[in-house]
């Protein structure tokens, strides 16, 4: 089983991407999925967010608002080493589980989708690292439509990722996802055939 690290900036596509993969057959591992099981309420984790955070981040029921952490963390470089140093280790052991869990399954790949796959220092967990990209101006149409962020809010969240330009350099595959849905499906189908069933 070819296990996949897919990452890239926000609102370049990686969901997109790991969907089309899960159609063709992959296992899929969202790390930020896994995000949501270590903030359950009253978990090892959840209790280190709160007393480095405080209550103030929490919903009424006891659960982490990650907007509140998100509005905390983004703002203030310090606040968001703090949310890492707690939150990247933690991940790594989660997904390592997940993919020895998968296996004993039969997939001829899993994908490990992860917006921070390279500032955490994941990529040993994955044979390859495919990288989704698209121009600035793109992200920033994408980023208004689909989550009615204003433009402050977008610059925020691409200023506190890795450039893409960096990232890049980590690839095994780069995706460019600046046309349509349909030449993005058939890309991923390509590499699938070449990198995956080849592999």
């Amino acid at each position: 089983m070819l296990v996949i690290g897919l990452t890239g900036g926000i609102g370049t596509g990686k969901s997109q991407v790991s969907t089309i993969l899960k159609k063709l057959g992959a296992a899929l591992i969202d790390a930020d999925l896994l995000g949501h099981e270590a903030y359950l309420p009253h978990t090892r984790t959840w209790r280190e967010i709160v007393d480095t955070f405080g209550e103030g981040i929490l919903k009424p029921g006891g659960e982490v608002d990650r907007k509140k952490l998100g509005a905390v963390a983004f703002g203030d470089p310090a606040a968001l080493e703090l949310l890492n140093a707690i939150m990247h280790p933690r991940m790594y052991q989660m997904i390592e589980e997940r993919l020895s869990d998968l296996g004993d399954e039969e997939h001829e790949a899993a994908v490990v989708e992860a917006a921070l796959l390279i500032e955490a220092n994941w990529q040993p967990l994955a044979d390859e690292v495919w990288v989704t990209t698209t121009p600035g101006d793109e992200v920033v149409r994408r980023l208004k439509l689909q989550r009615g962020l204003d433009e402050e809010g977008i610059t925020a969240r691409i200023r506190s990722q890795m450039p893409q330009s960096e990232r890049i350099t980590y690839a095994d595959v780069v995706i460019d996802n600046s046309g349509s849905s349909t030449e993005l499906e058939r890309r991923v189908g390509q590499l699938w055939k070449s990198r995956v069933l080849a592999h």
